[in-house]
């Protein structure tokens, strides 16, 4: 069936426009509650982060799954893993995370954990779409849900993210930035790293309801690289809104994206004879880390874009690590979706035992030059069925020649043909960029 409502991560939009309004998400509570529960009384999670529309959330989201007779324990301000940590952690029925992840504060979203901690299958997501068209009919009044709020939840995801590396692992003498985007992290992130010893310096840990993400955190690093520089820190680490992705910034003030970090995990993993299988990327991975693997024996695949997706193939696979460019990077050895934190403390717990730098653990890696190009549609077309724009594929990969790959896809959330070209030489990957763009415009309806 085609969803109305649900996306890659969960339903998002505008606060205060369907699908995110009070009344709709009190029902999408209710719908959940319902489906999730299979009629028995169970017990829900519910966290968020830090934007002012999650307190209205909150209550609407309570409001419904009490009234499908589920009870609740509200979290607060929290990552978006450790909902599924704690999810797990409690035996909940279910999840669920107030959030809308890098977007502006006027944005706002929920995302689901079945009670194994894992994202709900696309299935389960269809049957909540189906159930929210229903009649919003209440449990008998003895078996409307309680609410109770955790007041330890901090503490404990706290634990358990130190729990992630050994217990000798110490972060003595590592100066290190800490940015929160003014996001879920705040009052996380900053004691993780100060109770293994590190020297932290703070930035957007001042949430106020409106500056989430806003010129802070992972999504604009620019601010990272200042205060690494000038406090002449070891290391900049940079989350986003909702903590479940993550880049760092070495000494010198150079990014370090989600391809270049999951390389250093596989890498320490394979010479710590923990390596699990292969790792998954995405379509957008950098070809620089597939080749970067492979020069390690490392299997290396490709997923949708989409942290789901790379969930998915690993599962598939029985493989334990995988993740994407923008910094979602999944541990499955040590939880169950993409966790900033924990991955930040993987690449750290190298760099101590190995004594080196960020710099140096990138160093065997080379990101090769990208250019993306998005080409505005007025309507969904099927590439594979335009012979004018399959043949400026071919052109543009046989000049290639063997060195670089061509992506074209549709965005899945805008009305637009992203055009990618990847390759050794920058010159000749602008130029077949900027030609395929400009063939997917004349062929495409605009």
């Amino acid at each position: 069936m085609s969803r109305r409502y649900f996306g890659t991560d969960g339903i998002r939009g505008k606060v205060g426009v369907e699908p995110m309004t009070v009344e709709f998400v009190m029902k999408i509570g209710w719908a959940a509650g319902k489906v999730l529960s299979r009629e028995n009384r169970g017990t829900v999670v519910i966290g968020k982060d830090t934007r002012i529309s999650g307190y209205m959330f909150e209550s609407a989201l309570e409001a419904g799954l009490a009234a499908a007779g589920l009870d609740v324990l509200l979290l607060g301000p929290m990552p978006t893993p450790a909902i599924a940590y704690l999810t797990r952690a409690q035996r909940a029925t279910a999840g669920i995370v107030i959030s809308a992840s890098h977007n502006p504060y006027h944005d706002d979203g929920v995302k689901f954990f079945n009670g194994d901690g894992f994202k709900l299958p696309d299935e389960t997501e269809e049957t909540i779409e189906l159930m929210i068209d229903q009649p919003l009919e209440m449990v008998e009044s003895a078996q409307i849900g309680k609410a109770s709020r955790m007041d330890d939840a901090k503490g404990r995801y706290i634990e358990f993210c130190k729990s992630s590396i050994p217990f000798n692992t110490t972060l003595r003498g590592i100066k290190i930035v800490v940015d929160c985007a003014h996001g879920a992290t705040y009052h996380i992130a900053p004691t993780v790293f100060r109770e293994l010893g590190a020297e932290v310096i703070e930035i957007g840990t001042k949430p106020d309801g409106l500056n989430i993400n806003k010129d802070v955190g992972a999504m604009h690093p620019e601010h990272l690289r200042s205060v690494v520089l000038e406090q002449q820190a070891d290391i900049g680490i940079a989350f986003d809104g909702d903590g479940d992705r993550m880049m760092m910034v070495d000494s010198s003030g150079d990014l370090k994206d989600g391809d270049q970090l999951l390389y250093i995990i596989a890498r320490s993993k394979l010479l710590n004879h923990e390596m699990s299988g292969g790792v998954v990327g995405t379509l957008m991975s950098n070809l620089g880390l597939e080749h970067a693997l492979e020069r390690e024996g490392i299997s290396f695949e490709r997923a949708k874009v989409g942290d789901r997706y790379v969930l998915e193939k690993l599962v598939e696979k029985g493989w334990s690590l995988g993740g994407e460019s923008s910094g979602h990077i999944i541990c499955l050895d040590k939880t169950t979706t993409g966790d900033g934190i924990i991955a930040a403390l993987q690449v750290l717990d190298w760099l101590v035992d190995r004594g080196i730098s960020l710099s140096d653990a990138c160093a065997d890696m080379s990101l090769y030059p990208q250019t993306m190009i998005n080409v505005p549609v007025s309507s969904k077309i099927d590439l594979q069925a335009m012979p004018v724009i399959q043949d400026a594929v071919r052109a543009a990969e046989s000049e290639l020649t063997g060195s670089g790959r061509v992506l074209l896809r549709a965005s899945g959330t805008e009305p637009l043909i992203r055009v990618m070209v990847e390759g050794q030489d920058r010159t000749l990957v602008d130029k077949l960029a900027h030609e395929l763009a400009a063939s997917v415009s004349e062929s495409a309806p605009g």
